[in-house]
C-alpha cells in the first residue's frame, strides 16, 4: 500500500510540475505576443507619420526644382500620393514582420497567387498604369477646367487611382484613372482664348442684314470681345420657316460664358424688336501690369550645374 501511495504522490507532482510549466510558458507568450503587439502598434503610428512627412517633402523638393516659379502642381499631388502609399506598404510588412510573420512566407503567398491577384486587382492596377500615363502626357494639370465621362468641373487633384473634379454647382466628382485616360478628354482651360459662338433663329420676314450688322455692333461695343481677330457674323442655316445666323466672338478663357450669354440676349431681343431691353455692357476688365523685365527661368541643366 505504500508502495502505491508513493508512486500516487510522485504521479501528482509530475503533473503539478507539467501544468506549472505549461502556465509559465503560456504567460511568457502571452507577454512575448503584448510586447510584439505595442511595438507593433509603434510602427504602425510611425509609419503613418513618415508617410505624411515624406509626401510633404516630395511636395516640397519639387517645388524647390522649378527654381523659384510656379510649382507643378499636378506633379507635386502624384508624387507625394506615390511615396506615401510606398512608406505605408513598407511599414506594414515591417508590422507582419513584427507580429512574426516571416517575409519570405508572405513573398512565397503573393507569388503562388499571383495570378488570382492580378486578376483581382487589375481595375486598381489599370488606375495606377492610368495615373502613370495621364502624368507623363499631361491632358490636364490641377485647376484646368476639363469634360470627361460626361462630367464638367476643376480638376483638384490628380492621385495614383483617382482624379477629382469640382463641378460648377460645386460637387465632389472622383473618377478612376483608367475611366478616364480611356475617355475622350477635352480641356476648355488649356487655351487663354476661346470663340464665343452665338446662334440666333429668325423668321424669314426678319431683315437679316439688319439683325446681323447689329449683332456685329453689338459685339464690337462689348469691352470682354478681343478685336483681333475681330467678330463675324454670317447665315449658318435656312430652311422654310427660319434663317439662322450666328455671330462669332473671340474672347478671353474667363469670359466665354458672359459673352455668349448677352450675344444670345441680343439677337433673341433684336429679333424680337426689342432692343431697348438690352442690358447695359459689362465694364471692361483691369489690366494686370507687368514687369518690364522678366526673370528668365532656369533650365533643368542650370539647377542641377555645380557652382564652383
Amino acid at each position: 500500500m505504500q508502495g502505491i501511495e508513493r508512486e500516487i504522490a510522485e504521479r501528482l507532482n509530475q503533473t503539478v510540475r507539467t501544468d506549472e510549466n505549461v502556465l509559465h510558458k503560456f504567460i511568457d507568450a502571452a507577454g512575448d505576443l503584448a510586447v510584439n503587439l505595442v511595438v507593433a502598434v509603434l510602427i504602425l503610428t510611425f509609419t503613418w507619420w513618415a508617410a505624411g512627412w515624406a509626401a510633404r517633402l516630395v511636395r516640397r523638393l519639387i517645388a524647390r526644382a522649378h527654381g523659384g516659379g510656379p510649382p507643378d502642381v499636378t506633379l507635386q499631388g502624384f508624387a507625394g500620393s506615390a511615396v506615401r502609399y510606398l512608406v505605408m506598404i513598407v511599414g506594414l510588412v515591417a508590422v507582419l514582420q513584427q507580429l512574426g510573420v516571416q517575409t519570405t512566407s508572405i513573398l512565397a503567398v503573393l507569388g503562388a497567387a499571383s495570378l488570382a491577384v492580378g486578376l483581382a486587382l487589375q481595375g486598381t492596377l489599370s488606375n495606377v498604369a492610368a495615373g502613370v500615363m495621364l502624368l507623363l502626357f499631361r491632358p490636364y494639370r490641377v485647376g484646368d477646367v476639363i469634360e470627361v465621362a460626361g462630367r464638367t468641373g476643376t480638376v483638384k487633384a490628380l492621385d495614383l487611382f483617382i482624379t477629382e473634379l469640382t463641378t460648377p454647382d460645386n460637387l465632389k466628382v472622383v473618377l478612376p484613372n483608367g475611366k478616364v485616360f480611356g475617355d475622350v478628354i477635352v480641356n476648355t482651360s488649356y487655351h487663354s482664348r476661346r470663340r464665343a459662338d452665338a446662334v440666333v433663329r429668325v423668321d424669314l420676314k426678319r431683315d437679316i442684314a439688319g439683325l446681323m450688322d447689329e449683332l456685329l455692333a453689338r459685339a464690337t461695343a462689348n469691352p470682354l470681345v478681343l478685336n483681333d481677330p475681330a467678330p463675324t457674323a454670317e447665315v449658318t442655316a435656312m430652311s422654310e420657316a427660319f434663317v439662322e445666323v450666328t455671330i462669332r466672338a473671340w474672347v478671353e478663357s474667363r469670359d466665354l460664358a458672359a459673352v455668349k450669354a448677352d450675344l444670345m440676349l441680343a439677337g433673341r431681343l433684336y429679333a424680337d424688336g426689342a432692343a431697348d431691353r438690352l442690358p447695359a455692357l459689362p465694364a471692361a476688365r483691369a489690366k494686370t501690369s507687368t514687369p518690364a523685365t522678366k526673370r528668365k527661368k532656369p533650365t533643368l541643366r542650370d539647377r542641377l550645374k555645380v557652382q564652383p
